[in-house]
């Protein structure tokens, strides 16, 4: 049996460790992919010290990485019909549902109405099961392949799956508050923010407001398209609220998700606004009849769907959306985990195996 180096967590509360396991062989309708990306996401950060055992239906251990692009290595039986080929350049869909309900059908696994069904149950590659961090990554059906456009290198293609299918698919159901006249609010310019900001200017009319603690964040936005830049504090929500002449905006995007940002969030969205949050910081903010704006909705997202990750990988193919990334190899992960905990990781971080 051959073998390969891994970053895989081993326990909760812990520290990812890099280890030595068996190179998988792929099955039945399954497909074995050489590496050549893998996101560090912030969200690991939640899994490695936040987590224990029975929160999740799954668990340790396990090896990280959910967002994945590479080649096909090796493809198991009956996957003759699926067209993907050996050596083709692809990107890995990564929550991982049964691909028989209505909504894995459609494409839209992250919502699998029987997730008992799946190979892990309400997880996918590197949340529960095996995923990127390693030379190999075994994916469980053909159908979470996505071809990769000409032109699209895995090491930048990779942080698309999530860092960017998970702002587009926040973004995408609220175009039709976004006509020209109106103002979007993007909280928190990291790994997923940085791409909100260019996906709200590759897909919309809209002006956008960009809020983040970090000057070199709000430097970013700038450059990538934000119409203005805000610090959170006091002054915050009357800042924006004077540049959208004392209105609000139509479409807020939190990507932090802790109180203070929830309280912002709801400070500034506008009558008949969209207050979405998207990050996992384990805030909250009390709903009542007067603690929003009238008709003001109120929504959390995860992740987006199959179809939209082809939709974005167009997107940065065509150079309108392009990932911030800073490459490092497997040996280097650990300490590329720490960074982005101390907040020195400007973009996306790649593991290039």
């Amino acid at each position: 049996m051959q073998t390969m180096k891994a970053l895989r967590l081993l326990d909760w509360k812990s520290d990812p460790q890099i280890v030595e396991v068996d190179r998988p062989t792929p099955g039945p309708g399954q497909a074995l992919v050489r590496i050549g990306g893998a996101g560090a996401c912030h969200s690991d950060l939640h899994l490695m010290h936040e987590f224990e055992g029975g929160v999740l239906p799954w668990g340790p251990p396990f090896t990280l990485g959910h967002e994945n692009a590479g080649w096909v290595e090796e493809l198991g039986p009956d996957t003759e019909a699926s067209g993907v080929s050996v050596g083709s350049a692809v990107a890995v869909y990564g929550p991982w549902g049964c691909g028989q309900c209505a909504m894995c059908r459609a494409g839209v696994e992250t919502y699998c109405e029987h997730p008992e069904l799946a190979p892990v149950p309400g997880g996918g590659g590197g949340l529960g099961a095996d995923g990127g961090m390693a030379e190999f990554m075994l994916v469980p059906a053909v159908r979470q392949l996505v071809p990769l456009p000409e032109g699209l290198d895995p090491a930048h293609a990779a942080p698309l799956t999530d860092a960017a299918l998970t702002p587009y698919h926040a973004v995408k159901r609220s175009w039709a508050k976004l006509p020209p006249d109106a103002w979007a609010v993007v909280i928190g310019v990291g790994g997923l923010g940085h791409m909100a900001v260019q996906i709200l200017k590759a897909t919309t009319s809209a002006r956008i407001i960009a809020v983040d603690t970090r000057e070199e964040a709000r430097s970013m936005a700038l450059d990538m398209g934000a119409d203005a830049a805000v610090v959170p504090g006091d002054s915050a929500a009357e800042e924006i609220k004077t540049m959208t002449g004392g209105l609000g905006a139509d479409v807020v995007l939190d990507f932090v998700g802790v109180d203070a940002t929830l309280a912002l969030s709801a400070a500034v969205v506008r009558v008949l606004g969209d207050l979405t949050v998207v990050g996992i910081g384990g805030g909250s903010y009390p709903l009542s009849f007067f603690s929003i704006p009238y008709e003001a909705s109120v929504q959390t997202t995860y992740w987006g769907s199959r179809p939209e990750l082809a939709e974005v990988l167009l997107l940065a193919a065509r150079g309108l959306i392009t990932p911030k990334v800073s490459t490092f190899g497997l040996d280097e992960a650990p300490r590329v985990y720490e960074d982005l905990a101390a907040g020195k990781i400007d973009g996306r971080a790649v593991i290039v195996p």
